[in-house]
């Protein structure tokens, strides 16, 4: 995916992305202060929102292919188990019974397959968004935050989960956190972002342990 100068305009707030690239099969961190631009950069991304103008070139990628995870989980008015199979379905996929009940177990959902998913607790909900990005295997995966409303255990869980599934398959995954353990833990390269534009970028090493930017050197000060 290539990026080049998107506008994005607000009633009081400007984000404008003069270039940015995003080569296939690695893992990317996007991180900054809040109101700083990163959902808006990731849901252009995405094609949840339009950018006012310039290019997002997928370079073949369909939305088929694309799936977001967001800090608010989205989840249908149904049981467990259709929510983890929707994608599926969308794409006329046959769900593979062995599939579904490996990222059930996974997941800690089996108990809870024939539950509604809104009564599940919140970090359970978004383990179920998470197992239902990842099951049609996309080829690129956004993650807005995902992680900050699970235990401990599970983000060490679902951090290895993909750690080992990128040593299988690679793909190419986006991910938003605050907690710069995920980032660091996950991802290749990292940008960061300031005031709506991407401030600095590098291997993740090399942004968070030697920040020449003095923004971002401000900005790692209090985390």
């Amino acid at each position: 995916m290539k990026i080049s100068n998107v506008i994005k305009d607000f009633n009081k707030f400007s984000l404008y992305i003069e270039s940015l690239d995003i080569p296939e099969g690695k893992i990317y961190g996007i991180i900054g202060p809040n109101g700083c631009g990163k959902s808006t950069v990731m849901k252009m991304m995405a094609g949840v929102i339009r950018a006012d103008s310039g290019i997002i070139d997928y370079e073949g990628l369909t939305p088929r292919d694309i799936t977001m995870v967001l800090r608010k989980p989205y989840l249908l008015h149904d049981t467990v188990v259709r929510n983890l199979t929707y994608p599926l379905k969308l794409r006329k996929i046959k769900p593979d019974a062995e599939l579904v009940d490996h990222y059930l177990e996974i997941t800690g959902l089996s108990n809870y397959r024939n539950d509604y998913a809104l009564t599940l607790s919140g970090g359970e909900q978004q383990k179920l968004a998470l197992a239902r990005a990842l099951i049609f295997s996309p080829k690129m995966i956004f993650i807005d935050e995902a992680f900050s409303n699970m235990d401990i255990e599970s983000v060490a869980f679902f951090e290895n989960y993909i750690l080992e599934k990128q040593k299988e398959t690679p793909r190419t995954w986006v991910i938003i956190s605050h907690q710069l353990s995920n980032i660091k833990r996950l991802c290749d390269y990292t940008f960061f972002m300031h005031n709506g534009k991407i401030s600095a970028s590098g291997t993740t090493e090399e942004l968070l342990s030697s920040p020449k930017n003095e923004s971002l050197k401000q900005y790692l000060q209090y985390l």
